[in-house]
């Protein structure tokens, strides 16, 4: 990310929230609610996610269209076909559709707040290493600026040997202060 566009994140969308620890309980607490009330829920691997259908608007049709094709006609089908489980399957389904599209909808916007407040407290320590680093803040922060310099430690011997092997240097040095 450049530095026009760290900056145009900030500018933008400043995050101005704090989270109290009594609050933090209370969310893994709620958390911990919602697990408790779907207790049915599963994990899947990849290969089991790769292999399995995923119903959208028009396979969500079909399945509904194929539920009251089995339900209206239970002789036609074999006796170990269970209507009964089908309908209960296709309910739990649309009843956990709206659920996932609203956490959904919160963890991505968890995921950004998240993003937006580590980019923020980043560019805040960039700007307190540059100055410690500038001959403002060299005499009283010099041990400071090293340690802080420890996080940037090997980038120039990378950006050189990425310049020499590529021709371009596409490792971003800290900002010079």
């Amino acid at each position: 990310m450049s530095t026009n566009q760290v900056n145009a994140v900030n500018t933008v969308n400043p995050i101005n929230g704090t989270l109290a620890p009594a609050d933090q309980d209370a969310i893994m607490a709620a958390i911990g609610t919602i697990k408790q009330k779907l207790p049915f829920l599963i994990n899947l691997s990849k290969d089991q996610r790769k292999g399995m259908s995923k119903l959208g608007n028009k396979t969500h049709g079909f399945v509904r269209k194929a539920l009251n094709v089995a339900a209206q006609n239970p002789g036609v089908l074999p006796a170990t076909f269970d209507v009964n489980q089908m309908r209960s399957h296709t309910q739990l389904f649309e009843d956990l559709t709206p659920i996932k599209l609203a956490i959904g909808q919160l963890k991505k916007q968890l995921d950004d707040t998240v993003i937006g407040a580590g980019n923020q407290a980043y560019t805040a320590a960039l700007d307190v290493y540059a100055v410690a680093k500038s001959r403002f803040g060299r005499a009283k922060l010099e041990t400071a600026a090293t340690e802080l310099g420890q996080r940037f430690r090997g980038r120039k011997k990378a950006a050189t040997a990425s310049v020499s092997s590529t021709h371009s240097n596409s490792t971003p040095a800290p900002p010079k202060p």
